[in-house]
């Protein structure tokens, strides 16, 4: 092949890693930084030594790094061997059954602990856990045994799994129609200014950081996205809410508050793990640093669930204690603002 010939890649010489479509908005940009901004845990020479080894395609066309990828490009990932999270082991790890049956199995996950094996974290997750303890889990549409939801890895909580093919199909149908019921805890920076309300906007992987989601309020890009609100506790310079979720996007609650300019508590994707409101008080910002401390997360937990039984047609109704690092966190912005009130 002459050097200035295109080399088309065919399916069945690699296998595909990562995929990314450029967004409409998406101004050219060399190819290593694009990946950069789009994969986790990647560095700059990793990706570098893909490109130069043939690796990295656009439009199925092996490219350069200086490449300047533009809107609508087509982008991926190739190496000789199948992704990692394609090669599932079972893992002895235990997991915090709220109810089970025939058809399927409600489970509070601890935060830290990830959902499905991906690029960084192929071991440890629930679907590691999941597939050691129950048999022939039915997959997903994308290959992920018993999933119709997920929550964020350091986001605690509820979640439905799928035993049978019929469960799945069900429940992944409930979820798609909105008739699922979805409450979330979360503590943000600022005082709300109304005691309720609903954050509209569609969500979508932002433009500049593919780790992150934008709220785009023309709905010129993402999916449509709906989270009321409920304020529950006001404290000094954080606010208590309950959310129910309409829709079920990824970071949908995380990006929507932040959006609004209420960051979640200790949120470091999203901004929120540094002080944004409060005093300039050495004090305070120790006050704050031990709070950060006993909650090393976004303070965000997946409280209640409620859907219909596939089977049965019984609605099931769960709900979830808060985790010990959230509680904690709460009871002392109490005592600091009965403390602050008092002075």
């Amino acid at each position: 092949m002459k050097d200035n010939e295109e080399h088309i890649v065919t399916d069945d010489e690699l296998y595909e890693h990562f995929k990314f479509v450029a967004s409409e908005g998406q101004e050219p940009l060399r190819v290593d930084k694009f990946l950069m901004n789009f994969i986790e845990n990647a560095t700059r020479n990793k990706i570098q030594q893909a490109v130069k080894a043939g690796n990295v395609l656009v439009n199925d066309a092996v490219v350069k790094s200086n490449y300047k990828v533009k809107a609508q490009d087509v982008v991926r990932v190739v190496l000789a061997h199948p992704p990692h999270e394609n090669l599932l082991v079972p893992e002895n790890i235990p997991i915090d059954v709220i109810y089970e049956d025939d058809e399927l199995i409600v489970i509070n996950k601890q935060a830290g602990m990830v959902v499905h094996p991906g690029h960084g974290n192929y071991s440890g997750t629930l679907v590691n856990a999941l597939i050691y303890h129950i048999q022939n889990l039915p997959k997903n549409s994308n290959e992920r045994p018993g999933l119709v939801h997920r929550i964020d890895k350091d986001t605690s909580g509820l979640l439905v799994v799928a035993k049978t093919e019929f469960a799945m199909a069900n429940l992944a149908s409930q979820f798609f129609n909105r008739t699922t019921e979805r409450l979330y805890l979360a503590l943000v920076w600022g005082s709300l200014t109304d005691d309720e309300g609903t954050i509209t906007g569609h969500v979508g992987r932002s433009h500049k950081n593919r780790l992150q989601m934008d709220v785009f309020p023309e709905g010129e890009f993402g999916k449509h996205a709906v989270t009321h609100y409920r304020v529950l506790e006001r404290f000094s310079y954080v606010t208590l809410v309950e959310c129910k979720l309409e829709t079920g996007r990824t970071h949908q609650i995380r990006a929507h508050f932040k959006y609004l300019g209420h960051p979640l508590f200790n949120d470091e994707r999203y901004g929120g793990d540094r002080i944004l409101k409060g005093t300039t008080y050495t004090k305070y910002k120790q006050f704050v640093d031990n709070c950060f401390k006993l909650l090393p997360r976004q303070a965000l937990h997946a409280k209640t669930l409620g859907f219909e039984h596939p089977v049965t047609k019984e609605k099931l109704f769960f709900n979830s204690d808060l985790p010990k690092d959230m509680e904690q966190c709460l009871e002392k912005w109490r005592k600091y603002t009965v403390n602050q009130n008092e002075i």
